[in-house]
């Protein structure tokens, strides 16, 4: 099965390449993904896979049963939507819509998703069980199309066993894959906290209440709070990363707002934070005469990696690709909504290495000149095929 696997990837390799491509030259923004689903769709047809469209409005999920599907349901999920940002790449296949680009490498996580399920379903008469294959869209954006698409029902009939997902790693060398068990990505909550007072002259602080000091006193504290009280074997992090308030030089501003990010590595402690920030929020308040009001955003909840679905992703990847090629990878504080699934479902999530120091291919995610190294695409499909099979 293995070497089956391996030699599908390397045929259809160059014909994925030109899909990612495509998918590439047309980004879509979250939630407004419909020609990609389209064309998600009009590959499936040629394929032959059987699917569902319009979950969460753009989703798709397809199905490959083989024998004794019901005995066992394996999930690999793919995010296909792209990021408001002008690319500067100068290649042939660079966004065609000014403004928007998938320079967080989901069109390669589609490609690849999209090649195992061609490899899947050639093989699905030796395939015992089932695959669930879900293209999701909205990853980038509140509240996330993972969630959605458990909403609609995307993990039930038939419910996976376990469930995988990759992303690409600009800084892991192409032919590498990187695996982390256990609690992997951070939980991503949106603050905002807006100040409110009686505005004034800046020669008569006296006659106002000073809203630029209090959101002042309210950055600096809050980052007290957050680090005298979380254990510090388990790592959190609150950025204030917008100050806005003010026109002058002359005038105290009679609203001040500020906006950040909460995230952490603990459920528990994830919400007590909250309530901590609302507390120090009020007793700030209480202190200066100003009104402050804050509303925290709940996003994205923790990704935790099942420890033994992990470790048997791991040794499968070792076995199709060399144990030389397989590492470990470090815990992030970025957020990924795949946390959602992981949340219900036993899961992996791992990392493709897509960078390519030779090549100049080293830009990170989310960055105008992020690029791949395309030979990835071919590792990409054939691992995800062969773990699928295995599980």
């Amino acid at each position: 099965m293995k070497n089956r696997i391996k030699e599908l990837a390397k045929a259809y390799a160059p014909a994925f390449i030109d899909i990612r491509r495509h998918i590439h030259s047309h980004p879509e923004l979250s939630f407004q993904e419909y020609k990609t689903s389209e064309f998600i769709q009009q590959q499936l047809d040629k394929f032959g896979v059987p699917y569902k469209a319009g979950i969460a409005g753009t989703g798709v999920i397809a199905l490959i049963e083989g024998k004794n599907p019901a005995s066992k349901t394996i999930a690999l999920r793919a995010d296909i939507d792209a990021l408001p940002i002008n690319e500067a790449n100068d290649v042939s296949y660079k966004s065609v819509n000014n403004g928007i680009m998938h320079a967080c490498g989901h069109d390669v996580h589609t490609t690849v998703v999209l090649g195992a399920t061609k490899i899947l379903h050639e093989l699905k008469d030796e395939l015992e069980g089932t695959v669930k294959i879900l293209f999701q869209p909205g990853e980038e954006k509140h509240p996330g199309g993972a969630s959605i698409m458990i909403e609609e029902g995307a993990l039930e009939n038939p419910r996976p066993d376990a469930i995988l997902g990759l992303h690409v790693h600009p800084s892991l060398e192409t032919g590498k894959l990187g695996f982390c068990a256990g609690k992997y990505m951070a939980s991503a909550d949106e603050i905002y906290i807006t100040v409110k007072s009686k505005g004034g002259h800046a020669a008569q602080p006296h006659l106002t209440i000073d809203t630029i000091l209090v959101a002042s006193q309210l950055v600096v504290s809050l980052q007290q709070v957050i680090s005298r009280n979380n254990n510090p074997f388990s790592p959190s992090v609150l950025s204030i990363c917008a100050f806005n308030g003010g026109f002058t030089t002359n005038v105290i501003p009679s609203e001040v707002k500020l906006m950040g990010t909460f995230r952490a590595m603990d459920e528990t402690w994830r919400f007590k934070a909250h309530e901590l920030i609302r507390k120090q929020a009020a007793g700030i308040a209480e202190a200066t005469g100003a009104d402050i009001e804050i509303d925290i955003l709940v996003g994205y909840p923790t990704l935790y990696n099942n420890e033994a679905v992990t470790a048997k992703a791991r040794q499968l990847a070792e076995d199709y690709i060399g144990k030389e090629q397989v590492e470990d990878t470090e815990l992030r504080m970025g957020a990924e909504d795949f946390a959602f699934y992981s949340q219900i479902v036993p899961a992996c999530f791992f990392r493709l290495g897509t960078g390519n120091k030779e090549k100049g291919i080293t830009s990170g995610v989310h960055t105008p000149t992020f690029d791949v190294d395309e030979s990835a695409i071919e590792i990409g499909m054939g691992t995800m095929a062969y773990l699928a099979t295995q599980f």
